[in-house]
C-alpha cells in the first residue's frame, strides 16, 4: 500500500495531528512527534512493503485477552495488512510513541480520524501506552527493551521457512540502556539474521529527562558494531539519508540505523520545557494558549480551537 502523498508531507500532517490532539487533550507525547515523524512517516509511506489494511478503519472497542472464550482476539497488526509470507512486518517497540504511530495510521490511510478520538478512553482499543490489541502494534513492549529481541526471534523463523518478507523494529534510544537489546544483536548476527533491520530514534530523551541524566550509553554506534551489526548514523530528519540507509548493504548481520532526531523540531516552543519533555502537559491556561499560537505558526496551520479547561 503506497500512500499518494509525499513522505514529506504526511510527516509534517503526523506533527500537526499530534499537536491538534494534545491541545485539545490538555497534552500528549509532542516532543516523540517532533522527533519521529519523518521515521514512521517513510516506514510506512516508503521502506516497508505493507498490504492493505485488513481490520476496520474505525477501531473497534477492546474485546478481551486471548481465552478460550474468546476465539476471535486479533492484535492490531491488521492496520498494517496481512500476514502473508512477501509482506514486511512491524514492531514498535517504544509503546509511549503509541499517539504518533496512530496519527501515521491515519496520515497514511490505514486508520479513520475517529479513531483518535477513541484516544486513552476508557474500553477503547486505542491505548495511550500502545498495547498489543491497539491500532499498528502486534505485541505488547514498552520501553523495556524487548523490542529487538522479539523481532530477531520473528525474522529467523521466517528466514528459515524460506519467506521473503523482511521484519523492522521500530525503537528508541533509552532501549540500548536494557541488556537484551544487545542480547538481541549479537544474537542476530551469530545466526545470521539479516531479514531483520531497526530504525532507532535517538533523541536524546526518556520519562525522567535527558538520556546522559539517567544513564550515559556514550558511543552505540561504535558498540552496535562491535556486537555485530551493520550500523549507520544520520540525521532523522532527511529523508534522502534516511533512503540511503536502509539501502545500506548487511548480507549475514542485521542493519541498525540510527537517527538522530531533534524532540523540538517544528516545534520550537518545547525548548522552554527542556529536558523534561517526554509527555507534555499545561502548567496554566495561559501556557496552553500561548504554545498553540507559537506552534501552528510554526506548524503552519491555524491555531487550535480551544475549551477553557
Amino acid at each position: 500500500m503506497r500512500n499518494k502523498r509525499s513522505t514529506e508531507d504526511i510527516a509534517m500532517g503526523i506533527r500537526r495531528r499530534v499537536f491538534e490532539h494534545s491541545m485539545r487533550n490538555n497534552g500528549g507525547y509532542l516532543s516523540q512527534a517532533c522527533s519521529a515523524a519523518e521515521q514512521l512517516a517513510f516506514l510506512y509511506n516508503e521502506a516497508l512493503n505493507l498490504g492493505e489494511p485488513v481490520l476496520p478503519a474505525v477501531p473497534k472497542p477492546f474485546a478481551g485477552v486471548p481465552s478460550a472464550d474468546n476465539p476471535g482476539y486479533v492484535t492490531g497488526a491488521g492496520y498494517n495488512g496481512p500476514f502473508e509470507p512477501h509482506y514486511d512486518r512491524l514492531f514498535i517497540a517504544p509503546a509511549h510513541y503509541a499517539l504518533v504511530a496512530y496519527a501515521t495510521l491515519i496520515e497514511t490511510g490505514r486508520m479513520d480520524a475517529e479513531g483518535l478520538e477513541m484516544f486513552n478512553k476508557d474500553g477503547s482499543s486505542v491505548e495511550m501506552i500502545g498495547a498489543e490489541h491497539s491500532p499498528g502494534m502486534e505485541v505488547h513492549n514498552g520501553t523495556l527493551g524487548i523490542g529487538l529481541s522479539t523481532g530477531a526471534g520473528l525474522a529467523y523463523g521466517r528466514k528459515r521457512r524460506g519467506e521473503s518478507g523482511q521484519t523492522c523494529v521500530f525503537m528508541s534510544d533509552g532501549e540500548v540502556q536494557e541488556g537484551q537489546t544487545w542480547e538481541a544483536v549479537q544474537a542476530a548476527a551469530h545466526h545470521g539474521i539479516d531479514n531483520l533491520w531497526a530504525l532507532m530514534d535517538v533523541n536524546d530523551q526518556q520519562c525522567d529527562g535527558a538520556m546522559s541524566s539517567v544513564m550515559e550509553v556514550r558511543d552505540i554506534a561504535t558498540k552496535f558494531r562491535a556486537f555485530g551489526a551493520v550500523c549507520v548514523e544520520i540525521d532523522a530528519h532527511d529523508l534522502d539519508a534516511l533512503r540511503q540507509a536502509k539501502a545500506e548493504p548487511h548480507e549475514g548481520q542485521p542493519l541498525i540505523i540510527l537517527a538522530r532526531s531533534s524532540p523540538i523540531q517544528g516545534m520550537s516552543f518545547l525548548q522552554k520545557r527542556f529536558p523534561r519533555l517526554h509527555y507534555v502537559r499545561f502548567k496554566s491556561e495561559e501556557e496552553r494558549a500561548e504554545m498553540n499560537i507559537s506552534i501552528a505558526a510554526e506548524l503552519g496551520i491555524e491555531p487550535v480551537e480551544l475549551e477553557t479547561h
